[in-house]
């Protein structure tokens, strides 16, 4: 009995577990399936990409679309391109604020007034660029506290319109672009995160010491295109910027580098189009990171000796559009750049004098720097013979600067009345030669050239009196790059002894003039006369004289122009009435290219000429015969015709097709325009 139930119970026991089991197994297939689709819904949700937009994963494409506003966005969105359209303020939707996805926003060239609110907190770049904000609030920013990078070139911003700590609440922005706005002076309060600033191309015109104080982060400044000069920037300004890499200080108005410039890691310092006229020693000084190092575009002559003496990192050296005199001057950055070899690239470094090397590069000029003879004396400087020293060492006068002194003792080392000048007007010593030219009776032009260039020169005058005494000297200090002088305010009829001698750089930094035997020994002297003063009797009468001519020469000239234009009429008259072509106004010609010959139109067109009325119905025209003009010669018999218009009465124009429609409400006579027939015949019906 038990042997028979066992089985009976296992059997029901297994169809238990297996009903068990199937729908355990059901009930999981149900759950994965429901959460299948609940993950694609979700799923088909996040990826809705606008309609007028193309999206590329978490990548937003809504830029040059036109669009005013922006449109709902998926909520997976990081990077955004809303650039080139019309979005304005009102166009930005409250919605963007809890876009917490959003890392990147691109908003440059459209049409915002204000700085953006409802912009995602969690932007770290935001592009706005190529608008017309004016205000930068701290409030707006205070919502961005994540943000890093900062666009705002090509705006209307002011240095008065940014708020006082607008930039408090952003501790990690990095880079701010504030170029082409209107910024007249250096923002304040900007953050001490920031490692890169531009703000070229505004109105900046003065850095005080503390523009950037806290900036010790500062990496990369540029300052192009402003209103700097040197006397309106702070003699510590840029010595706080101690990781400065890059400065750009490019199409201002210095002349001289800034002083105390950074130079621990600067790396890149550019120069050019600005007014720079010297280098003064140790302006480079202590820069052994410099790699690239652009003086273009300025009014650079020479270089002191040294000034590369840190530059041991330099690879790339820009100095093109600089009047360069290769001179001896230069001999040490000839030996410097040939010590460099291929470590250096040069460009630019062309002779602009002496004229024998004009146009070619320093670097060539291996004869004429062999030429040079370095003398080491205890005041170190570079000389060739007797001649000029290294000018470039030496603080030289300002601009336009030429001061003239009387000497109190005329005696020492100026020309000498005693000694007979018979070099008349030019004079020729080892490196200089003078020549002077009187011009009136009162002045005399003085020009010269050198050798080698100098730092200055001392120009004196003396005018010799009729006895043995010394008649009065005056002496003129003149700027180095100068080869011309007018001598003014000089005595008539006078002689006058004209010396000039090239100053070295000790005579000039002692502010001395007073002679020693080296300026003796290149002293050039030449001599000229002024011319006598022409009294005014004769300059009333020479004005006379030419006030009697010009109204004679006048009478003749207009008689002149008389006879001719009376002989070009008489002939014109005489050749009309030759020719006999002035008919009734009734006869038909053709233009001017046909004036010698009358055509007969039926023959010209290949139509058969007939003496009859000759009427063309729907539209046409007729034609009646009329009286010829008579011939100047004899001809053979012929009739012209004159052409009158018929005008039908079916409403129809001349020159109409049947199916022609013309415009409501008025006729045309283009046709008749075009056909040569007057406006006046024309009547429509």
């Amino acid at each position: 009995m038990f042997t028979i139930m066992a089985p009976v119970g296992v059997a029901k026991l297994r169809a238990r577990l297996f009903l068990l089991f199937l729908c355990l197994t059901l009930r999981a297939g149900m759950l994965q399936f429901a959460t299948a689709t609940i993950q694609g819904y979700i799923g088909d949700r996040d990826m809705i990409c606008p309609s007028v937009c193309r999206c590329d994963e978490d990548f937003i494409y809504c830029n040059d679309r036109g669009l005013s506003s922006i449109p709902s966005l998926p909520p997976s969105a990081s990077i955004l391109y809303l650039q080139n359209n019309q979005i304005n303020n009102p166009g930005l939707p409250t919605s963007l604020e809890r876009q917490l996805t959003v890392r990147v926003v691109y908003l440059y060239d459209n049409e915002l007034d204000e700085f953006p609110v409802h912009l995602p907190p969690s932007i770290r770049e935001l592009h706005l660029q190529d608008n017309n904000i004016r205000i930068i609030p701290r409030s707006a920013l205070a919502r961005m506290p994540l943000l890093e990078k900062l666009h705002l070139d090509d705006n209307s911003v002011s240095t008065v319109s940014i708020e006082d700590q607008a930039f408090a609440d952003n501790p990690r922005l990095r880079l701010l672009f504030l170029s082409r706005n209107h910024l007249s002076s250096i923002p304040s309060g900007l953050p001490a995160s920031l490692e890169e600033l531009r703000l070229d191309d505004n109105r900046i015109s003065t850095i005080p010491t503390h523009a950037f104080r806290g900036l010790a982060s500062l990496r990369c400044l540029v300052l192009d295109g402003n209103l700097l000069a040197n006397q309106r920037i702070a003699d510590d300004t840029f010595s706080r910027l101690s990781n400065l890499t890059e400065l750009s200080l490019v199409r201002n108005s210095l002349q001289t580098p800034p002083v105390n410039l950074p130079s621990a890691h600067l790396q890149r310092l550019s120069l050019q189009e600005n007014a720079l006229t010297h280098m003064p020693r140790g302006s480079l000084d202590g820069m052994r990171r410099l790699l690239r190092l652009d003086l273009s575009g300025n009014n650079l002559t020479t270089l002191p000796r040294g000034l590369f003496k840190d530059l041991d990192s330099l690879g790339q050296l820009l100095v093109r559009g600089n009047p360069w005199h290769c001179g001896c001057n230069l001999r040490w950055l000839y030996d410097w750049l040939h010590a460099r070899g291929n470590s250096i690239t040069v460009r630019g470094l062309t002779c602009h004098g002496p004229d024998r090397v004009r146009d070619m590069a320093l670097i060539d000029l291996t004869s004429e720097m062999e030429e040079c003879e370095v003398v080491r004396t205890a005041g170190t400087r570079d000389r060739v013979g007797g001649g000029g020293v290294d000018s470039s060492t030496t603080h030289t006068p300002p601009q336009g600067s030429l001061f003239t002194l009387r000497s109190k003792r005329p005696g020492l080392g100026l020309p000498d009345s005693g000694l007979d000048y018979t070099l008349s007007s030019s004079g020729v010593g080892k490196s200089l030669a003078l020549n002077v030219k009187p011009l009136s009776h009162n002045s005399v032009r003085v020009t010269w050239s050198v050798a080698q260039p100098s730092s200055s020169f001392r120009l004196s005058w003396l005018r010799l009196g009729t006895g043995n005494g010394m008649g009065s000297i005056t002496e003129t200090l003149v700027r180095g790059d100068r080869r011309e002088y007018l001598l003014t305010s000089l005595q008539p009829r006078s002689s006058y002894i004209i010396c000039m001698v090239p100053l070295a750089a000790s005579s000039e930094s002692k502010g001395v003039i007073s002679g020693d035997p080296e300026s003796d020994e290149a002293l050039v002297c030449a001599k000229a006369e002024t011319s006598d003063l022409i009294p005014p009797e004769e300059i009333e009468d020479e004005d006379s004289k030419r006030m009697t001519v010009l109204p004679l020469a006048g009478i003749i000239g207009g008689a002149t122009a008389i006879v001719s234009l009376t002989l070009i009429v008489g002939i014109f008259c005489w050749y009309g009435h030759r020719t006999g072509h002035l008919c009734s106004r009734d006869h038909y010609t053709r233009s001017n290219s046909r004036k010698n010959k009358t055509y007969d139109d039926y023959i010209e067109s290949g139509t058969k000429k007939d003496n009859t009325i000759l009427e063309i119905r729907s539209p046409g025209f007729q034609m009646t015969p009329m009286a010829a003009c008579p011939p100047m010669q004899p001809k053979p018999l012929r009739e012209d015709y004159i052409i009158h218009t018929i005008f039908p009465s079916n409403g129809t124009g001349l020159y109409k097709g049947d199916n022609h429609v013309s415009n409501a409400g008025h006729g045309t006579n283009r046709g008749y325009r075009e056909g040569e027939i007057p406006d006046i015949d024309y009547c429509y019906t």
